[in-house]
C-alpha cells in the first residue's frame, strides 16, 4: 500500500474538509463551537470513510483512475 502517500494526501484532507464544513455551519448561524464541533465530527467520519473504500479497492486491484494507486498494466503484444 502506498501509506506514504496516503497519509500525506489525508494530512491535506482533513483539515480542508473541516473548514469547509464548520465555516457552511458558521456562516448558517450556528455557534462557534457547534461549528467547530460538527466540522471535527464529519470531516474525520468522511475522510475515514473514503480512506476504507480507498483500501478496499486497492486490496482488490479496482483501478481508480483519480487515485492512480495501482501500478499500470502494459499490454504485451
Amino acid at each position: 500500500m502506498p501509506l506514504k502517500k496516503w497519509i500525506f494526501q489525508y494530512s491535506i484532507a482533513l483539515p480542508l474538509v473541516f473548514l469547509l464544513l464548520a465555516g457552511v455551519q458558521y456562516l448558517k448561524g450556528r455557534t462557534l463551537g457547534y461549528a467547530i464541533e460538527f466540522g471535527i465530527m464529519w470531516s474525520f467520519i468522511t475522510v475515514g470513510i473514503f480512506a476504507i473504500r480507498r483500501a478496499y479497492n486497492f486490496r482488490k486491484h479496482i483501478d481508480c483512475q483519480v487515485c492512480r494507486d495501482l501500478p499500470e498494466h502494459k499490454e504485451s503484444k
